[in-house]
């Protein structure tokens, strides 16, 4: 499949209740980043956890999106310390993993990829086999509602290892044995910083004996030699965020130089898994309007629209559509080209995602576009 899509329509402006409804992909949406306010205070009295900052819902929150809001990547993953400690036994898990696809499928998101690290949920006496399959469980329990509710939604979960810890072999091994029972891949996230992907090298060159896809969280907080360690050391079948590429083009007015890296990831078609609204907390970027996705997007990068953490960034894929429509100028023909690239990434297989492509999206927005 290659990018053929025309993206130089200069339409007037997206109505929002046209972006909701357009088909969504997403590759790039932590399943302990997305959780319900509620669900959280529910699942916290149910287990007696009584760290929570607030006992209301919408105050909730808002502490967790203002505390997101920091422009630091370690401050922002201090957040999740609250959702993980209600993510701790099979029951809790299949709830959160069950509200995932049901949110995701309301959303007009038809295929999403949920990503988390089961060695965070073990505390409660779990091994990582019994995280995955709760998970897994919860995740096709959301699907049949979602089918039955009328927004069928396919569900993918990708398997994520601490890049600060040392079990990425072992959970590198999970990803594979559970490929063919809704795992599509692998995951390495934390925090960049003193913690290279080269240091997991044994479990990416696992994966690529084993043939199986993987991502690697880079060029969010650090730079390109991040971007270049998880694509030429690693072999990372995508990016995650990525969006430190910006720094390997020169600009000058209409006119733009792709230096050797930024070159060679566009040559060969590597996604870029990136999050606005996300990339504006953790510094990463300083506006919608100037944030690097929409240059990338006109460059003919392999651009993805993603969530990252709907609870902490207070966002929805619909959301972050609407403001790349609204602060950047995108117009349909964008998140359509943007939802083809997604699943053109997507870690199922080729009929798989062409499927999902002719039958759902394709048609999805030309129904769209015969309305506007």
């Amino acid at each position: 499949m290659t990018d053929t899509t025309d993206t130089t329509d200069t339409t007037a402006a997206v109505p929002a209740d046209i972006v909701a409804r357009a088909p969504k992909a997403l590759l790039h949406d932590h399943l302990d980043g997305g959780l319900r306010p509620q669900t959280i205070i529910d699942l916290a009295g149910e287990s007696g956890y009584d760290g929570l900052p607030a006992d209301d819902a919408e105050a909730l929150g808002a502490w967790f999106r203002d505390s997101a809001d920091s422009g630091s990547l370690v401050r922002y993953l201090e957040t999740f310390s609250h959702t993980v400690a209600v993510m701790q036994t099979p029951d809790q898990l299949r709830r959160v993993a069950r509200e995932c696809a049901l949110d995701l499928a309301a959303d007009g998101v038809v295929y999403a990829e949920s990503r988390f690290a089961p060695e965070l949920h073990v505390e409660g006496g779990l091994d990582l086999p019994e995280v995955v399959e709760a998970v897994l469980a919860g995740l096709r329990e959301g699907e049949e509602e979602a089918a039955a509710a009328g927004t069928p939604i396919r569900m993918v979960s990708l398997l994520t290892a601490m890049r600060h810890a040392a079990k990425s072999d072992e959970i590198a091994q999970l990803a594979v044995r559970y490929r063919d029972r809704g795992v599509g891949g692998f995951d390495i996230a934390g925090a960049e910083a003193g913690f290279p992907p080269s240091r997991h090298l044994s479990a990416f060159e696992y994966l690529r004996r084993e043939n199986a896809h993987f991502t690697i969280h880079a060029g969010e907080a650090f730079g390109l030699p991040s971007i270049w360690e998880a694509i030429q050391w690693c072999g990372a079948d995508r990016l995650g965020h990525g969006v430190r590429i910006i720094d390997d083009i020169r600009s000058e007015g209409d006119s733009h130089t792709l230096g050797r890296l930024a070159a060679y990831v566009r040559d060969c078609r590597i996604p870029l898994e990136m999050c606005p609204t996300s990339n504006l907390q953790t510094g990463a970027a300083e506006s919608i309007s100037e944030h690097p996705i929409t240059l990338l997007k006109d460059l003919r990068f392999r651009v993805t629209i993603n969530t990252d953490n709907r609870l902490m960034s207070g966002t929805s894929m619909s959301r972050e559509m609407q403001l790349l429509v609204d602060d950047a100028g995108w117009t349909l023909d964008d998140l359509r080209w943007a939802t083809i690239n997604a699943m053109k990434s997507a870690f199922i297989p080729f009929d798989e995602r062409l499927a999902i492509i002719e039958r759902v999206v394709k048609p999805g927005y030309a129904a769209l576009s015969a309305a506007t």
